[in-house]
């Protein structure tokens, strides 16, 4: 099966089947769906190779997770936003590829090696510095790329970011409501600019209402159920605990939660405590966890768009201001934050 083949059985140009192929905006939604549907039902897998070469471009995007054996990966939110990218890329001909960035790996070095080699005509990065090197390279070799996160690193350039700032201050009222005025937070201890960003936020919610900042209040951990069982030790240890606490990465809550009871302490009652991101083992948490929810496939959508409205080969619809944008979340009540001994 060819191309032209292919364009025979549809009884359409092989220009008008490249295109629909390659995910063109030059194409309506129903041609390239009717195209994609033949392709796939007459088994037809164009020779990427030798497209590569006379076109000068892969079709392939390239999302470069970091990885650290102290983060558990397919417990974290990158999961849904990855098959939310993958399907959105699906519908326009691309396809996605996950490079995975070792902890032992200079992520800098890593992307040059990406880029440099030509896997892909677009990237994705995350974990995002606040000043990111990263973000200056791609700039320079004006590769089309997209960050998950934001940065404080200068340059027009698409972003989509969790909204971390409301995060804090709902969970901040919250708990205030419920009568909580030592309130803590938990993030990672990595340089990366959502850790500042959630603690900011944080610190600008308690300011809001009259709160106190304790710096012994700001802990950090790995974000794994190992460092949730060593956060709960370093509570305990504490001369005068939080009565409640943030925590950036619901896989810290497994292992919280067990080094509480072990001392027999009570999650929601001893501790209030509020998740980042609603994973659906929170359901069965006892108590159910109270965190926030967001639409992760919608996101991953959304940086494909910001991606593909970056890459100029796509089409001739690129916007004169790169896509950013604060996703959404809202809160879901569980059991976990209910006022605890301690609060006023």
């Amino acid at each position: 099966m060819t191309i032209h083949d292919l364009a025979r059985h549809l009884n359409i140009s092989i220009g008008t089947v490249s295109r629909a192929l390659n995910g063109r905006r030059d194409v309506s939604e129903e041609t390239r769906r009717r195209v994609l549907e033949a392709a796939r039902s007459l088994n037809y897998a164009p020779n990427q190779s030798g497209r590569s070469l006379r076109q000068g471009t892969t079709n392939m995007v390239a999302f470069i997770l970091e990885t650290n054996r102290k983060m558990p990966l397919a417990d974290t939110i990158f999961m849904s936003v990855l098959d939310g990218i993958r399907e959105f890329l699906a519908g326009r001909g691309l396809d996605l590829m996950v490079l995975m960035c070792g902890a032992e790996e200079d992520s800098y070095d890593h992307l040059r090696r990406v880029v440099e080699r030509g896997l892909a005509d677009g990237v994705i990065i995350c974990e995002t510095r606040r000043h990111d090197t990263r973000i200056e390279y791609l700039l320079k070799r004006k590769t089309p790329f997209v960050t998950f996160g934001r940065s404080l690193t200068s340059g027009d350039y698409p972003w989509i970011d969790l909204d971390f700032e409301n995060v804090a201050e709902r969970a901040v009222k919250r708990l205030n409501d419920l009568g909580h005025r030592r309130i803590g937070i938990a993030v990672r201890n990595n340089e990366v600019n959502y850790n500042t960003l959630f603690v900011d936020a944080y610190r600008q919610a308690m300011a809001r209402r009259g709160l106190a900042v304790d710096a012994a209040l700001i802990l950090d951990g790995d974000g794994n159920e190992e460092g949730g069982y060593r956060l709960g030790e370093t509570l305990l240890h504490m001369r005068e605990r939080p009565t409640a606490l943030l925590l950036v990465h619901n896989a810290m809550i497994v292992g919280l939660y067990r080094r509480l009871v072990e001392a027999g302490l009570a999650p929601g009652r001893d501790l209030a405590i509020i998740g980042f991101q609603e994973e659906p083992s929170g359901r069965f948490l006892s108590p159910r966890l109270t965190a926030f929810r967001s639409d992760l496939g919608g996101l991953g959508a959304r940086l494909g768009e910001a991606l593909i409205a970056a890459i100029p080969a796509r089409g001739s619809e690129v916007p004169v201001e790169p896509i950013r944008q604060i996703w959404p979340m809202e809160l879901v009540a569980g059991e976990s934050d209910g006022a605890g001994a301690g609060t006023d």
